[in-house]
């Protein structure tokens, strides 16, 4: 496994944090790192609110590296709350398709740390629902 991976996880790693922000607000059970296109990783923690106003760790982190003037990135990965890394959920797909709509397909994310199990996003979502003539 890359070494990248390695400072990904631990970058998540020390950002996740699972705390009660306020009675309506959780943070920082799911934390998650994207490897920009200029090899910068950002970081992020999933905000859980009670009107759905929330946001998961992924795009969080996404968001962070576009704050921060980029916007293309290679890789992603997740640490769940009981440590393990696992898949983007559908709306965090949807974000990374159509930031980088040519490119999605291509963008890895690591499904298991321990056992660096690596699919792309193409494997984890084959179709997407913008047709090519839309781009």
């Amino acid at each position: 496994m890359d070494n990248i991976w390695k400072e990904m996880f631990e970058a998540a790693k020390a950002v996740q944090n699972d705390r009660r922000i306020s009675g309506y607000i959780d943070a920082g059970g799911v934390a998650a790192a994207v490897l920009s296109s200029s090899g910068k990783i950002y970081t992020g923690v999933c905000i859980d609110t009670c009107a759905s106003l929330g946001i998961c760790a992924e795009r969080n982190a996404i968001f962070n590296m576009i704050t921060n003037g980029e916007d293309k990135f290679s890789k992603v990965l997740a640490i769940m709350p009981d440590g393990n890394t696992g898949a983007p959920c559908g709306a965090c797909r949807e974000l990374m398709s159509q930031l980088m709509p040519d490119d999605y397909r291509s963008i890895e994310i690591m499904l298991d740390y321990k056992k660096g199990r690596v699919v792309t996003l193409g494997e984890l979502t084959p179709e997407w629902w913008i047709n090519e003539d839309r781009k």
